[in-house]
């Protein structure tokens, strides 16, 4: 069955450029004929580091979850920023938000994690519209408009349907918890990725994690990438550190999964997987 999908994109952290979202509309109306994608004008705003003001970027952002001509809110980039919105979209968000579903990653983390506690729509670990200028970066948006249209083939393949997922950036997780925006993950299998960060910070990470997170189904590892060189081997890779602290602190180490920073990145539909739009 192909679902059609009104998508809307806002920027919650930093900027695209009007190539990006030129990339993006020709791929959904060449290939994805039965979806619209609509691009809110402060995608293209630039403050500094950030997609426009704090302001701008949070009235966007509930302009587009509280429109109810739009299924589907997907975030344009990463980078950072959206933390510095998050409650307060939360707390401005209506009826018509909790219908959507709301895909990112990465810095959007931050959102997925708010929205996700707070039970507003479907969120999705996904990759974002910012990708869709070189054909790698396409075929992993391609990825999430089949979802889009009830195409479950790109979902981490992991996924059983029986215990809730959900997927994160490591350190964006390290920083919601403890915070008014950081779910109970109690039960769930948690996948965290990383990117351009020491080895040594990965194991920083992962020690605030192994004593914050309550008990967990398991933990997965996606990929950790752009690792930096230090002055000192750290004497661990990526996946000994976190089977490393898996092990301290009694989680089930489960192995690898398919997301992170790379056109590999698969979905991850937080809770239990579903098609698109089944909020």
């Amino acid at each position: 069955m192909r679902f059609m999908t009104r998508i809307v994109v806002c920027a919650p952290a930093t900027r695209i450029t009007q190539d990006h979202a030129d990339a993006a509309r020709a791929l959904v109306a060449d290939e994805f004929p039965q979806h619209s994608i609509t691009f809110h004008d402060q995608c293209f705003l630039e403050q500094g580091h950030f997609a426009g003001p704090d302001i701008e970027r949070l009235k966007a952002l509930v302009e587009c979850a509280n429109n109810s001509d739009f299924d589907a809110v997907w975030f344009a980039k990463g980078g950072y920023g959206s933390n510095r919105i998050a409650e307060a979209a939360i707390a401005r968000m209506g009826a018509a938000a909790r219908s959507k579903t709301y895909v990112g990653f990465s810095d959007c983390g931050y959102l997925l994690g708010a929205l996700y506690r707070a039970g507003i729509g479907q969120c999705a670990h996904g990759s974002m519209p910012v990708s869709a200028r070189s054909e790698r970066g396409r075929e992993a948006v391609r990825r999430v408009l089949r979802w889009f249209s009830g195409d479950n083939s790109g979902l981490e393949p992991s996924l059983d349907g029986q215990t809730p997922a959900v997927a994160f950036n490591l350190i964006t997780l390290a920083m919601l918890s403890g915070t008014p925006m950081m779910p109970d993950l109690e039960g769930h299998v948690v996948m965290v990725e990383e990117v351009s960060e020491h080895l040594y910070s990965i194991d920083r990470l992962f020690f605030h994690l192994a004593g914050a997170l309550p008990r967990l189904a398991g933990l997965r590892l996606g990929s950790v990438t752009a690792v930096p060189e230090n002055d000192r081997e750290f004497g661990q890779t990526a996946e000994e550190i976190a089977q490393f602290w898996c092990a301290r602190a009694g989680i089930p180490y489960l192995g690898r999964a398919q997301i992170g920073h790379t056109a590999e990145n698969r979905i991850v539909p937080f809770g239990l997987a579903s098609p698109a739009g089944a909020a």
